[in-house]
């Protein structure tokens, strides 16, 4: 059952003068409670946190007819971090606009924190280049950031349905569009590609306006290259060292990164981070689905998981050295030949915690 309501360590309350971080959960659907579990185990083998858990997404709809209840939210918001496992599954799937879907309490969840910029690195592992189906010569030495604007786009706009009509507005600011790309250049060491498609879209021609617009003002020192979002995908797949980071809007930025997570191998090994202003909790969650084909079956890749767990230690608490840790962890137990299912082995989720733990 879910703890929500007070952060809990080893099994019993704490007060708040013992509590240095407080981490929120999100199980979620599908494989979502089995691999959060494990992560919480390579957390408390680095650190000293308080974790409350709270149903989301499907899981909160059978219990209370919404993807994200205004009290989770409100949990959410009172914590230094929110640890997300992963939303939805077929048994939700509809066509009903009325019925309410568990990608609802995603997005609810970024509008309500303000969490504008995702954060999505991609960096191929040596032991993992053989498991990419592109050749090894093309992406080894790949090491990139996605950085996808989260809170406007068409995935926000206003929304209209008829019996026979439908329609989605896409709308940017100037200020949406410059904010995320400040995130760009400073992320960057020394290029930004910025994705759009302003040989059609008005709002593509706006954000590449402002994105050069912030270039010359701020950013002088950075390469910026304007790509449109159908030669960034092929460029993804036929030369990916090319890129730096990678800055785009949100659908294309939410396509793009789920390609560039086959340079890794599967998307079972992509992580993401998703923050906002200074001060406000951001959400840390692999890119991956909630894989319910393979729930229930022990068989889960928990390694993008534990890379999130890693993130929000970096970006989220201000924990570099606990976050190098674990992604040392994840990089030797691969290196020893860890291999789950969707990377062509047979390790359990149970095995693959084990590997990780053995290195922390």
């Amino acid at each position: 059952m879910p703890r929500g309501g007070t952060f809990v360590r080893g099994g019993g309350p704490i007060g708040s003068a013992a509590v240095s971080h407080r981490i929120v959960t999100l199980p979620g659907d599908g494989i979502g409670p089995e691999i959060l579990a494990p992560t919480l185990q390579v957390l408390d083998a680095v650190g000293d946190f308080a974790y409350e858990e709270h149903l989301f997404g499907g899981a909160s709809i059978d219990a209370g007819g919404t993807a994200l209840t205004d009290e989770v939210l409100d949990a959410c918001k009172r914590s230094d971090a929110v640890l997300l496992a992963a939303v939805g599954g077929p048994k939700w799937d509809t066509t009903d606009p009325d019925v309410p879907r568990p990608e609802q309490g995603l997005l609810g969840l970024r509008k309500g924190l303000g969490l504008y910029a995702n954060l999505r690195p991609v960096r191929p592992l040596p032991a993992l280049y053989d498991a990419s189906p592109l050749r090894r010569d093309i992406i080894e030495r790949t090491d990139l950031l996605v950085v996808r604007e989260l809170t406007g786009g068409i995935y926000f706009g206003d929304k209209t349905r008829t019996a026979d009509t439908a329609s989605d507005l896409c709308s940017y600011s100037r200020e949406e569009v410059e904010r995320i790309a400040r995130v760009a250049f400073r992320s960057a060491r020394s290029r930004v590609t910025s994705v759009d498609k302003a040989n059609v879209l008005e709002t593509s021609r706006l954000w590449r306006e402002v994105v050069s617009d912030l270039h010359g003002r701020e950013f002088p020192n950075i390469e910026l290259q304007h790509v449109l979002v159908d030669n960034a995908a092929m460029m993804l797949v036929s030369s990916p060292r090319h890129f730096d980071v990678i800055l785009t809007e949100n659908m294309f930025g939410d396509i793009l990164s789920d390609e560039a997570a086959m340079l890794t191998g599967s998307i079972g090994m992509l992580p993401s981070a998703s923050l906002g202003e200074s001060g406000t909790p951001g959400v840390f969650e692999p890119v991956h689905g909630s894989a319910p084909d393979i729930a229930g079956q022990g068989i889960a890749n928990p390694l993008a998981m534990f890379l999130s767990a890693a993130m929000m230690l970096r970006h989220g608490l201000g924990l570099p050295d606990a976050a190098a840790s674990v992604e040392s962890a994840v990089d030797k137990a691969l290196d020893q030949g860890l291999r789950t299912p969707d990377l062509g082995g047979n390790a359990s989720t149970a095995e693959a915690t084990q590997a990780v733990l053995a290195h922390l």
